[in-house]
């Protein structure tokens, strides 16, 4: 009989499943064909993933010729520490490779722009572009939407948030323009034409000003590689592709994987078609079901079904929730935590109701020694939360709520970046309209005249001081010139983004009435800037995966440690609590009754449950409100409407939940019916609002 295989140090603490996934091919190059890992919630994904890098390590695999695509920059960080813990497992060599860190591992936008630089001169566009987040890119196309005088129709034209969406989803998804109109944007659709002219006109505006958006970020990478000889070149510099989230991939990435990996030699993906819950950014979960039958012979699949968060009833109930879809891989989460407590359906009356009972719970469990912190609320939309929020601010608990003012949506951060990209790109006429107008006494004719004077001047020959500004403004143009022409000509960094920041900082007290946590703000993004090596990673990275929040964003309370998490649904994936209250779990807001037009949309709606639920470690209810607040219904006004348990949950899935009813209904006069008993309930109640 032949001995067990030793299983290395580094591998041991993985179970079977993931040490499978983690070791599958022998890590040399083009020795292992495409792998698909699907991993269930909470079944140690992000470690399989980092100990599969760490294996192709140990099998001799080069840093350098890895390509490692997250979705955030901030996971791909946690990847490579993960990585280099594990490899100090293994020897002081490769303790040293892991060390230096793993330069192809980021967000697809940021590999996207990396490599588009690099092949700039083969494709045909200028290496120094700059690159415009969706505010910036909103305003240029609404640029265009003027000029075209769209936006003088006597009709309602889209404006430019939704012409960007359009724009998008038709890039991402690589449909055809009436296609996403109909499916997506049906009141648009009479403007196709005028849509399509449009979106030219923006695209020959993006290429005039050597600009791309983030969307062009990978649509121009997906068409490098559509040429074969820059896909094999591209291709083969990577002798491993790893892939994160891979249920979170639009048409746009995953084509370029498969050009770029055709026979899916080194290539691996990791994600979970439960979990797919993002097909309003473009993203497709045909991408995951799809992969294995892109290649021949089919890709490997590995299922990782151990979780390690929740308790088996919850787990049970989840099971029997996404178990109801239409299609999905076959997984069984199961877990050792046992537990007699099942998930609770909590039947209340209203939302008045729903939130006094999930603030009393909440409250109850702190008393238990349960943090607040350790707790989350839920919601699919974030209006369903504004009760609780309500009745927290009434009972002065402190709560943060997820989805908030990002960091390069404040206005005075995009001030400064707007004065550093113009520097950077002249010919960027959103941010050079934005950073000239800071100046006091110049207004919107004043911007537009100097920036169609430097774009008329011959190359090299526009002299930004001698432009014509009001004499008042003359001072204060001068330095500003001066200062521009110092970031442009790319002096020592980060010295320099310290001079702008300085600069700015003189502006502030003029330009705003709270500009306290508006100069915390600029001084934290100097901080951030000193850690980029120069100017040009600095715009690009923090363009494509910015920090979360302004120390202006509603969030922690600063006076207390301790806070109740409020999140969406969308927000809260990838994170846990012990204890999760969902609320609203009835027809109509899960799933959505703007989400129910087609199979696919409510198999998505019912994977949203699925995630919500999985949150939760030790504790979970589901709140049921018999009867909600309707505003503004043609022709019956505001009202309310009765409400049915969500059809993801229907009565033969109940075994998998328990029940109660708050407040504790009194029994019902013999012969009185459910229906009769809530009329009078209802009745008492309204009465009630008068004594």
């Amino acid at each position: 009989m032949s001995e067990p295989a030793v299983i290395p140090a580094y591998l041991s603490g993985l179970n079977n499943a993931q040490r499978e996934a983690a070791t599958y091919g022998d890590g040399v190059e083009n020795s292992n064909g495409p792998l698909l890992v699907i991993a269930g919630a909470g079944s140690g994904k992000t470690m399989t993933l980092a100990h599969r890098v760490a294996h192709l390590l140990a099998q001799g695999a080069d840093p350098a010729r890895i390509l490692l695509l997250t979705f955030s920059r901030r996971a791909a960080d946690e990847m490579t520490r993960r990585v280099q813990r594990i490899a100090g497992q293994l020897s002081r060599r490769h303790a040293q490779l892991a060390s230096a860190g793993f330069p192809w591992a980021g967000t697809f936008h940021s590999v996207g722009a990396r490599l588009l630089r690099e092949y700039a001169a083969r494709i045909g566009i200028d290496p120094a572009f700059t690159i415009h987040d969706r505010a910036d890119s909103a305003d240029l196309l609404n640029l265009a939407r003027h000029e075209l005088g769209l936006a003088d129709r006597g009709k309602r034209f889209p404006l430019k948030g939704t012409c960007l969406s359009i724009y998008s989803a038709a890039v991402n998804r690589q449909d055809a323009l009436r296609d996403v109109l109909h499916s997506t944007f049906p009141w648009c659709a009479e403007w196709e034409a005028e849509l399509k002219a449009l979106f030219l006109a923006y695209v020959k505006a993006k290429q005039a000003q050597q600009v791309l958006d983030y969307d062009d970020l990978l649509l121009y990478w997906a068409q490098m590689v559509g040429e074969a000889d820059l896909a094999a070149e591209i291709g083969a510099r990577f002798s491993h592709v790893l892939v994160d989230e891979y249920q979170d991939t639009n048409h746009l990435q995953a084509a370029l994987l498969l050009a770029m990996k055709p026979d899916g030699q080194g290539l691996t993906v990791v994600g979970d078609d439960a979990q797919s819950i993002y097909s309003f950014r473009g993203a497709t979960v045909r991408n995951i079901l799809d992969f294995p039958q892109c290649f021949s012979p089919a890709a490997r699949l590995i299922t990782l079904e151990r979780n390690y968060r929740s308790t088996q009833t919850i787990l049970a109930a989840a099971n029997a929730v996404i178990g109801e879809a239409s299609e999905r891989y076959r997984k069984e989460l199961w877990s050792e935590r046992v537990s007699a407590q099942a998930p609770q359906l909590v039947l209340v009356r209203d939302e008045v109701d729903q939130a006094s009972y999930v603030v009393d719970q909440v409250l109850a469990r702190r008393e238990t020694g349960l943090a607040l912190k350790a707790q989350a609320v839920l919601f699919r939309a974030s209006a369903h939360g504004v009760r609780v929020e309500l009745e927290l601010a009434r009972r002065n608990i402190p709560f943060v709520k997820f989805g908030g003012l990002k960091f390069l949506e404040a206005r005075h951060v995009k001030d400064v970046l707007a004065v550093l990209r113009w520097a950077q790109n002249p010919r960027d006429r959103v941010c050079g309209f934005r950073a000239i107008q800071l100046l006091p006494g110049i207004g919107a004719k004043s911007a537009s005249r100097i920036l169609d004077n430097l774009q008329a001047a011959p190359p090299g020959c526009a002299l930004l001081a001698e432009q014509p500004v009001p004499p008042s403004a003359q001072p204060a143009w001068l330095e500003f010139a001066t200062l521009v022409e110092r970031l442009g000509g790319r002096p020592s960094w980060p010295s320099s983004f310290e001079q702008l920041g300085q600069w700015y900082l003189a502006q502030i007290d003029r330009l705003f009435d709270d500009a306290a946590p508006r100069q915390a703000d600029i001084e934290q993004l100097t901080r951030i800037a000193a850690t980029y090596p120069n100017q040009e990673r600095f715009l690009t990275e923090l363009t494509l995966d910015p920090p979360d929040a302004t120390s202006g964003e509603a969030g922690a309370p600063l006076l207390d440690e301790d806070y109740l998490i409020l999140s969406t649904i969308h927000s809260a994936k990838g994170r846990e609590w012990s204890s999760v209250s969902i609320l609203n779990v009835i027809d109509g807001c899960i799933p959505s009754d703007l989400a129910t037009g087609s199979e696919q949309e409510i198999d998505e709606e019912r994977r949203l449950l699925y995630v919500a639920m999985t949150r939760a470690k030790d504790h979970l209810e589901l709140m049921l409100p018999q009867r909600f607040y309707v505003s503004g219904q043609a022709g019956s006004g505001d009202r309310h409407v009765y409400a049915n348990r969500t059809r993801f949950i229907p009565n033969r899935l109940l075994a998998c939940f328990a029940s109660q009813v708050w407040p504790a209904a009194a029994p019902a006069p013999a012969g009185v019916d459910a229906l009769a008993q809530r009329t009078i309930d209802l009745a008492s109640r309204m009465r009630g609002m008068w004594q």
